[in-house]
């Protein structure tokens, strides 16, 4: 493998390499909270909620793969717009979120049922640590954009958050951002 650059545009995301991948509120039905919204929303006009770009870089120990994401502004009933969310298959492994523009919240749960949220803003860099499952969500006007790196052997385990789901929800009530937490206590999987 050769050294590489790749050019990134900050307000859209975009990047000159790697592979593009999207989803669209149809690809989510099961992560919304509001059944009902989400399947209105994929029958009436399947809104794209989010897109990401990837490097084709082997998943292996000694490579750092990286990319960009860009989450659209919206919502599905009262949550807004937000990733999938993921562990690491690899559970020691950490991850790093540099956002590059959008207003944005980092979700975060640890199998044990601790959880833990940040706010995203131009400029901020946000520090998954090993064990944490994680999601952003877009809570502006404007779409929400962040670069991820993490080790290459982390892998991603999508599964026990689509079984799961996580404890908190990030909520527009009235105009105002709402952190949703039915179980203060935790949760544990």
């Amino acid at each position: 493998m050769h050294p590489f650059r790749s050019d990134i545009d900050f307000q859209s995301g975009a990047m000159s390499r790697g592979v593009l991948r999207t989803r669209r509120v149809s690809d989510m039905l099961d992560y919304f909270a509001d059944k009902g919204a989400a399947r209105e929303a994929a029958e009436d006009r399947d809104p794209l909620v989010y897109q990401y770009t990837t490097i084709d870089l082997p998943e292996e120990s000694g490579h750092v793969l990286h990319g960009m994401t860009t989450i659209y502004p919206g919502l599905v009933g009262r949550e807004y717009y937000m990733t999938k969310g993921h562990y690491h298959r690899e559970r020691a492994a950490g991850e790093v979120y540099l956002c590059l523009s959008g207003l944005g919240k980092l979700v975060m749960e640890r199998e044990d049922g601790e959880t833990a949220v940040l706010d995203m803003e131009p400029g901020t860099a946000c520090y998954v640590p090993p064990y944490w499952a994680h999601r952003a969500c877009n809570v502006g006007e404007k779409p929400l954009v962040f670069f991820a790196s993490f080790p290459g052997h982390a892998g991603h385990d999508y599964g026990t958050v689509e079984q799961y789901g996580f404890a908190n929800r990030v909520e527009n009530h009235g105009g105002k951002t709402v952190v949703i937490d039915p179980m203060p206590e935790g949760r544990g999987l």
